[in-house]
């Protein structure tokens, strides 16, 4: 399991005095860089490198999230494919699950414009961080 510590801005904050329902988005995704390190340690993003696209995304919202508490996101990879791998990602504030969702991220190739398999060796390291 990967965690961050993300503490709330004003803007996230919604016409309700909750945290917006978009931000969790980038909150997750912010949860899935270490994964992405597995498969470019730089996070070079140029397309002659970088070997990953986002296919889904999805969430459900459990509880409200408010803008004074840090939020603690919690990710962890829920399934490996062939050409893809699942991950599995929960939003925590001040000791309660708030948010949960996952995203598949499938192995790319920019130039060819099509899905490749995932190296063996990047399956290992992915396999390191299951979820129980």
């Amino acid at each position: 399991m990967f965690s961050v510590t993300v503490s709330p801005s004003f803007g996230e904050v919604d016409g309700l005095g909750h945290i917006n329902n978009c931000v969790l988005a980038r909150w997750f995704e912010l949860g899935r860089n270490p994964l992405f390190r597995i498969f470019e340690p730089n996070l070079n993003l140029s397309h002659s490198v970088w070997p990953l696209i986002m296919a889904h995304t999805d969430y459900d919202f459990l509880d409200e999230l408010f803008f004074q508490y840090d939020v603690e996101i919690r990710t962890w990879v829920e399934k490996i494919g062939t050409k893809s791998f699942t991950t599995y990602h929960e939003a925590w504030q001040s000791g309660r699950l708030c948010a949960k969702g996952t995203s598949v991220v499938v192995h790319f190739n920019f130039a060819d414009k099509a899905t490749t398999p995932i190296p063996e060796e990047k399956k290992k390291a992915l396999a390191e961080h299951l979820r129980n």
